[in-house]
């Protein structure tokens, strides 16, 4: 019974281990794809195992892995005979080293496995020398006065904002953005809020930074630096009126004493204020702490391309366009901060008259027209300035039948800006005749600044600007009152418009 015994399990064993005593070759990866080093087109690449024998598909692809840089690439298998090919969902990646591996568990259609593991690499890292640091701002064992102190970092090739973060570090921990420039190979720190005074600061680069191809530094770099004590508090020493020709104009402080109240005229409506401090100061406190008081806001414009946080120099603008002769005050109170938190402590009082030469929109100064339009010898020329209340308007039926027409011309005298003229198209628009108990009817025809009907101005008017409305006037028998209105929004050719309106009453 024992020798029966001995000679089943004898015949169980070598049933077991038939396949690898009956074998005449071993299962294997006779070739693959894409082959060892570097491949600088991996949206080419492609993966592929090609078998001894048979393999049984499914042993393969549970058994089969491709890892780049660490993480696992999915992808579909096809199958060609004794070949596999592994496609990626989605494109391989440059800078990247890729791991191909096949378990030993991996076995062929007659369940034959594999001596040892398949593991092969390639990469898209193109092989080149590492990063160097070629200088750190501030220097080792520098002082800096400016708590704002951004730290700059100059590398020999090209560097990735997110290996700054990961391998930059500062002791004390300090918060902070960077931003790259000069092709990425200068890295800038900028503090999320001011260094500690009287404080030393180090500052750590890891052997692990890597370049824009995934090539490390190999070694650790550190620096020291430390800030001064400021207590110098931040003055405003100058505030200026800026042309648009860029021409710098001092204005004058308000003492605030009312015997010495100082008013700074002259201001165009395009004018802007340009506010001067001694020292580096924070510009959000500056908008915090400048009002204009009765007049339009004021709007700071930015000096460069990237506002910085602290400057010397602010320059403002107005919200809109103040009306000609207002008057408003500019106030800058204390508070002011540098990037050491030492404020200012005075209040600084402007006061401006918006009544700039420039600036002064048109108005309707007069009018004048012929009471004997078709005379040769004499017109009867009758003028009244805009102030005019209810005089006279002496058109009579001699000159003007009741109930023809008749052409006449009516001439407006406008007071306009230094070296503006008023825009003819507006004239046109905004002139009209309204009358009560139909007096009169006018009809508009043609509007013109030159070859007048009237040889000269009126006496005394010669400084205004002279246009010529010419049309057909109807008289009637009635009796009332004459308007010679200019609706609001005469304008220039300066851009300077009026929103007034302007009426000369007038009795016929």
């Amino acid at each position: 019974m024992k020798l029966i015994l001995y000679f089943s399990f004898l015949l169980c064993m070598l049933a077991y281990n038939s396949c690898d005593i009956l074998r005449t070759s071993h299962f294997e990866v006779l070739e693959w794809s894409p082959g060892n080093g570097f491949h600088s087109a991996p949206e080419e690449i492609t993966v592929f195992l090609d078998f001894s024998h048979e393999a049984n598909r499914a042993s393969v692809e549970r058994n089969f892995s491709l890892a780049g840089n660490g993480n696992r690439v999915r992808g579909t298998f096809s199958w060609e005979n004794k070949k596999v090919t592994f496609t990626p969902l989605t494109p391989l990646e440059t800078n990247t080293d890729y791991i191909i591996n096949l378990s030993a568990d991996a076995y062929d259609i007659d369940g034959l496995n594999m001596d040892d593991a398949f593991r092969r690499s390639f990469t898209t890292r193109p092989s080149g020398v590492r990063p160097v640091l070629l200088s750190c701002l501030p220097s080792v064992y520098s002082e800096v006065s400016d708590l704002r102190q951004e730290v700059k970092l100059e590398f020999s090739v090209p560097v990735p904002a997110g290996t700054l973060y990961e391998n930059v570090s500062f002791s004390p921990s300090m918060t902070g953005f960077w931003r790259l420039k000069d092709g990425e190979k200068t890295a800038i720190f900028t503090p999320a809020e001011p260094w500690m005074q009287n404080n030393r600061y180090e500052i750590r680069i890891s052997s692990s930074l890597t370049d824009n191809n995934g090539m490390s530094m190999g070694v650790e770099f550190s620096s020291v630096f430390s800030t001064r004590t400021d207590r110098e508090i931040p003055s405003l020493l100058h505030v200026s009126r800026v042309t648009m020709n860029e021409n710098i104009i001092p204005l004058s402080r308000d003492s605030g004493a009312a015997q010495q109240t100082i008013e700074n005229s002259d201001w165009e409506k395009n004018d802007r204020l340009l506010l001067v401090f001694s020292k580096p100061v924070d510009r959000q406190s500056v908008k915090n702490c400048i009002s204009a008081e009765n007049g339009p806001g004021l709007i700071m414009e930015n000096l460069t391309e990237t506002p910085a946080d602290f400057g010397t120099e602010f320059i403002f603008r107005l919200e809109s366009i103040p009306l000609y002769e207002s008057r408003f005050t500019v106030r800058i109170r204390q508070g002011i901060k540098d990037s050491a938190g030492n404020e200012s402590n005075e209040e600084h009082i402007y006061r401006i008259f918006a009544n700039g030469k420039f600036s002064k929109p048109p108005s309707l100064a007069g009018i004048r027209m012929p009471m004997a339009p078709e005379s040769d010898t004499n017109q009867e020329l009758v003028s009244f300035q805009a102030d005019s209340l209810f005089e006279i308007i002496p058109i009579n039926e001699t000159c003007y039948p009741f109930g023809e027409s008749v052409k006449t011309w009516i001439e407006l005298y406008f007071d306009t800006a230094e070296g503006a003229s008023v825009n003819l198209f507006s004239v046109m628009e905004l002139f009209r005749i309204d009358t009560s108990n139909n007096v009169i009817n006018f009809s508009p025809r043609q509007v013109k600044h030159s070859d007048f009907s009237a040889a000269e101005p009126r006496s005394g008017w010669e400084n205004f600007q002279r246009v010529e409305i010419s049309g057909y006037l109807v008289n009637s028998a009635n009796f009332g009152i004459v308007y010679f209105l200019i609706a609001a929004g005469l304008r220039d050719d300066s851009g300077n418009r009026n929103e007034n309106q302007f009426r000369i009453s007038l009795v016929k």
